[in-house]
């Protein structure tokens, strides 16, 4: 892939009320914050799912207020999800986490599925058309299996799915081809039959999960000229004092949730000590890996997107790495990418 991808982008999830309902006057503000911090061109990640499609008109909405030129923006749209009419109290696909929203989503993982979830997501975006898109969440997909025919099935449909994207951007209606997954083993099982112009691995590079096979991996897509995007690298918040881990609640009393919590407050109190704060550690750790090509942030409140970017590019002294080795808290084969000059002792 050619393509350039800038260092930071931003998720949008929190404009489709991501556990809590944001008044569109803030998702203004957020669109307008997240444009003044960028040079150049400007990406935001979305999906149909995120608030079934509210996201995306949330996007088109504001950037058309904020009177924003779309030859400034590209859009990455996470296709897979179809807005159909809400017939229940709550959404059906994911209830209880997205926030007063007034549809509801089906799944559409095929040839012709993607295709209607691709017009769609262009109505709602309007003139804001994206160039980057991918099939959303395929890992989720094929867990879903109830055996093993039906596993192979699922994984047809992925690659019939995978099919109609390349034939989008055989036309010239998108640039490139990717993929996001919270489970990177997926990505790895697609990429062997998918040439992916860029992978999204989520909840998966992070300080508290940072796998040696990943890096790996990351490796053999970097001599295919992948480019890889790292986002959710606060687990869902939870590093960063929120109460979901990876989408699911965290109860602090729950004896299967003591080594997670832990190590949060071993975090916590590291970070205290460095005058260092969770968010500029997690994404400078983050961005430190190897082969990272950007790094994607989201956030709902617009005062701290400005700061989010600057402390995402300010430098982390060694000795606060050294301290989380010493505590355990991150593996001692990541620290050659955090310390320029690295003592062999530790390793």
């Amino acid at each position: 892939m050619t393509e350039k991808i800038p260092n930071i982008i931003f998720g949008t999830s929190g404009l489709g009320n991501l556990y809590k309902e944001l008044p569109f006057e803030v998702k203004v503000e957020i669109l307008k914050a997240c444009i003044d911090a960028s040079e150049g061109e400007i990406v935001f990640d979305s999906a149909g799912k995120y608030g079934a499609g509210l996201a995306l008109e949330s996007i088109a909405k504001g950037l058309r207020q904020l009177k924003v030129d779309p030859e400034r923006v590209s859009i990455s749209n996470k296709l897979a999800w179809y807005r159909v009419p809400l017939t229940s109290k709550e959404p059906t696909f994911e209830p209880g986490v997205w926030k007063n929203i007034h549809h509801d989503a089906v799944q559409k993982i095929s040839y012709d599925g993607i295709m209607e979830c691709y017009t769609q997501g262009n109505t709602l975006l309007g003139e804001y058309k994206p160039n980057m898109v991918s099939v959303h969440d395929p890992d989720e997909y094929l867990a879903a299996a109830m055996d093993e025919e039906d596993r192979e099935k699922r994984l047809a449909d992925i690659y019939a799915a995978y099919d109609a994207l390349f034939d989008l951007k055989k036309s010239g209606k998108v640039k490139s081809i990717g993929i996001g997954a919270k489970n990177w083993k997926s990505i790895a099982e697609l990429s062997e039959k998918v040439d992916f112009d860029w992978i999204m691995i989520a909840n998966s590079l992070t300080i508290k999960s940072h796998p040696e096979d990943l890096l790996k991996f990351l490796k053999s897509l970097h001599e295919k000229d992948v480019k890889v995007i790292n986002s959710a690298v606060f687990h869902g918040g939870y590093l960063l004092g929120g109460d979901f881990f990876d989408y699911n609640y965290v109860d602090p009393e729950d004896p299967k949730n003591t080594d997670l919590v832990q190590w949060r407050k071993s975090f916590f109190r590291i970070c205290d000590e460095y005058s260092i704060s969770p968010f500029q550690a997690c994404t400078q750790f983050s961005k430190s890996m190897p082969l990272i090509s950007s790094l994607a942030i989201n956030t709902t409140d617009p005062t701290r997107v400005l700061r989010n970017v600057q402390l995402s590019q300010k430098k982390v002294p060694n000795d606060f790495w050294q301290a989380l080795h010493e505590e355990r808290l991150i593996e001692p084969y990541v620290l050659q990418y955090l310390i320029k000059e690295v003592n062999a002792s530790i390793l």
